[in-house]
């Protein structure tokens, strides 16, 4: 999502490398479960989130959009998000204790809370929002440790990549303002990158960068 930020006003106003220590950690967020209500359509999920979950439960894209995930447009690009479902307005994968059902193939968003990320320079470092959970007595964790994601290096450039190639998108519809190519573009990167499943017995990054070469290809004739 583009957005102009004063970094003051939500976080602590430092910025955290991978290797850093942030007073981040919940306990085990036990008896709490409030990032998980009311997110309205926030939780923004990329490839890697919806090759965990369709891979760890075994469940089609197509499957899951039948009550756990849901399609919004975010700054003219269609993108699958978490859907908040009841009168308490949960995440669709809290189980009946208010646990989260998929916790070891969560979503990058869920894995870094309360960190954000801030995004420049065709990278990124950590934030800590300070606004966004109301658990008290955080204590350290390494970054590293927190996002809890293997090859956290390797990660980590594929979120930029992902990030700034999606950008550069927005930014060209939010100007040019043509809802044919919107939705030439946003059915594309549907197929090509969500709808279209990736193997499970090949490395997941090697076949991202594979589409993603094949995606630039075809998104360069718009922009």
């Amino acid at each position: 999502m583009l957005r102009n930020i004063d970094l003051n006003e939500i976080s602590d106003g430092k910025l955290y490398g991978i290797n850093d220590m942030v007073k981040a950690d919940c306990g085990g967020c036990h008896g709490c479960s409030a990032c998980c209500h009311d997110m309205g359509t926030s939780i923004i999920l990329d490839p890697l989130d919806v090759f965990r979950i369709t891979t760890g439960l075994q469940k089609s894209f197509e499957e899951l959009l039948d009550g756990f995930l849901e399609l919004n447009v975010v700054d003219g690009i269609i993108l699958p998000n978490l859907r908040m479902s009841g009168n308490d307005k949960a995440c669709a994968f809290l189980d009946q204790n208010q646990r989260c059902s998929i916790h070891a193939i969560r979503p990058g968003i869920c894995r870094i809370f309360p960190l954000g990320r801030f995004y420049q320079n065709h990278s990124f470092q950590y934030i800590l929002q300070v606004h966004e959970c109301p658990k008290p007595n955080k204590t350290k964790v390494k970054v590293r440790k927190w996002i809890d994601t293997e090859d956290s290096r390797r990660y980590e450039k594929y979120i930029s990549d992902w990030h700034y190639y999606l950008k550069g998108l927005q930014e060209y519809i939010q100007t040019a303002k043509n809802d044919s190519e919107q939705k030439t573009i946003s059915m594309y990167l549907l197929k090509q990158f969500f709808l279209l499943p990736f193997q499970t017995s090949q490395d997941f990054y090697e076949q991202f960068y594979s589409r993603l070469e094949e995606a630039m290809a075809y998104t360069d004739q718009f922009l």
